[in-house]
């Protein structure tokens, strides 16, 4: 374990070295925020709620969304470039779980650009729009477990289809599809409150829901006692099933990858 935390503390370190990286991820972040609740503002005009909805809950909606979509962005071609220029050979010789050190650094970048990207413009944001304070303190300590879970669920998605390319030449149109459905369906560009009630049924029993919108309804008190339990064990489950589906493939493809070197 001693080795992956190595891992993420050295691509953290890596990230704040590119000072010019650190400077435009906060703008850009800022600007991003900015321009979208100035569109949420407009579309709400004088409305105080919109379907039971307020404007400072849809802003809190959007920038937690933001944030964390930002913190779990990362380079998702990784494994096949590996394949491509045949270094994952090397991978299998070091004694660490290449998965689990993807992972890590994975992490260790997305807790930079939390630190770094998204705290500096979230105050940015606070000085001229008002957000959701957490229901309590318990909320948002939750909320923070939720986040975590919520970020093994997209890893696992994208690690699913980064193991693709054992078998494809290239996986980034699957990738740039893989973006879209998270976008939509996980209420990254439209909160999932004004999604029409049958295609809230649908995203429903898709892990979806689980990336962005769980933790921002326990923060936002939507979700309490039994309820956050509920949705709690809802992205665990999401996390085995995902998880044995990543190994399934993850083998299935190294196995094809040894045949394929002799």
């Amino acid at each position: 374990m001693r080795a992956y935390v190595e891992f993420a503390i050295k691509k953290f370190q890596d990230r704040m070295a590119y000072r010019l990286d650190f400077f435009m991820g906060i703008i850009n972040t800022a600007i991003t925020i900015a321009v979208y609740l100035c569109i949420y503002k407009a579309l709400y005009g004088n409305a105080a709620e919109v379907d039971g909805v307020s404007y400072s809950m849809v802003a809190t909606n959007f920038v937690i969304t933001l944030g964390l979509s930002g913190a779990f962005h990362y380079n998702e071609m990784f494994l096949q470039d590996k394949i491509r220029d045949g270094s994952i050979s090397n991978e299998f010789l070091k004694p660490v779980s290449f998965t689990l050190r993807l992972l890590a650094e994975n992490i260790g970048e997305g807790a930079f650009k939390v630190l770094f990207h998204f705290i500096p413009a979230l105050l940015f944001t606070l000085l001229y729009t008002k957000l959701c304070p957490p229901q309590s303190i318990l909320n948002l300590i939750v909320m923070f477990f939720s986040v975590a879970l919520g970020y093994l669920i997209l890893w696992l998605i994208s690690f699913i289809i980064q193991t693709w390319s054992f078998w494809l030449f290239s996986v980034w149109g699957i990738i740039t599809i893989k973006n879209v459905f998270v976008n939509i369906l996980a209420g990254t560009l439209l909160p999932l409150w004004f999604m029409p009630e049958a295609l809230k049924k649908i995203i429903s029993i898709t892990p979806f829901e689980s990336i962005y919108f769980t933790p921002v309804r326990i923060y936002l008190g939507e979700l309490n006692g039994l309820e956050i339990l509920s949705a709690l064990a809802v992205q665990i489950i999401w996390i085995a099933i995902l998880g044995i589906i990543a190994k399934a493939f993850w083998k299935k493809g190294v196995k094809k990858l040894v045949v394929q070197g002799g």
